[in-house]
């Protein structure tokens, strides 16, 4: 394990990546309905760049996109965390709260959980003003995600993602926002 922070919530580690991690990411980065709202599933190599990348930017700032654990079990179910999205938009540079999961894991509760304690680190340990979270429009199963942690969506900020070419189903995105004020209200039950 690296010397990365851990975030601990009720059911979940947010941790360093490991070396075991690798064969289940790539398996859930091959699947067709996790990377259904991605432009492509991915390869293992792929994948191991991927996770590589996001290792070393979590070791970098000790803040980042962490690998998942069910504490329970030890399973490896994904990542969750905070990003700093590398394409130009109205509304960057700017903090992503963001996460994918295997599909086995949907369904229990730990993307909201696991982005609920990124938002912790967000707003409390690093002081950020605002997050930001997004993704393409029919993304329902995300969508529901942002709303569950608060976060506000104005139509009028939707954007086509320029990383991906004009035409593509995937290309327009919906912008989600959640300012550490209204994280922090008196109606933030959210944490």
């Amino acid at each position: 394990m690296t010397s990365v922070t851990t975030v601990r919530t009720p059911r979940l580690l947010l941790r360093g990546w490991q070396e075991a991690d690798r064969e289940p990411f790539a398996a859930l980065n091959a699947d067709p309905e996790v990377m259904e709202y991605f432009p492509a599933t991915l390869t293992r190599e792929e994948s191991d760049a991927f996770a590589d990348r996001i290792a070393a930017r979590l070791e970098e700032q000790d803040h980042g996109l962490w690998a998942l654990e069910v504490k329970a079990t030890g399973e490896f179910i994904g990542y969750a965390g905070l990003a700093n999205p590398s394409f130009q938009a109205a509304f960057t540079p700017c903090t992503e709260v963001g996460w994918r999961l295997a599909r086995d894991a949907w369904g229990h509760g730990y993307a909201t959980e696991a982005a609920r304690a990124a938002l912790r680190v967000g707003f409390g340990t690093l002081g950020l003003a605002q997050v930001v979270s997004f993704t393409a429009v029919g993304n329902a199963r995300s969508r529901a995600v942002m709303a569950r942690l608060g976060m506000s969506h104005d139509p009028a900020e939707d954007f086509d993602h320029p990383s991906l070419p004009a035409g593509h189903p995937l290309r327009r995105h919906v912008l989600y926002r959640l300012t550490r004020q209204e994280w922090s209200g008196p109606s933030s039950a959210i944490r």
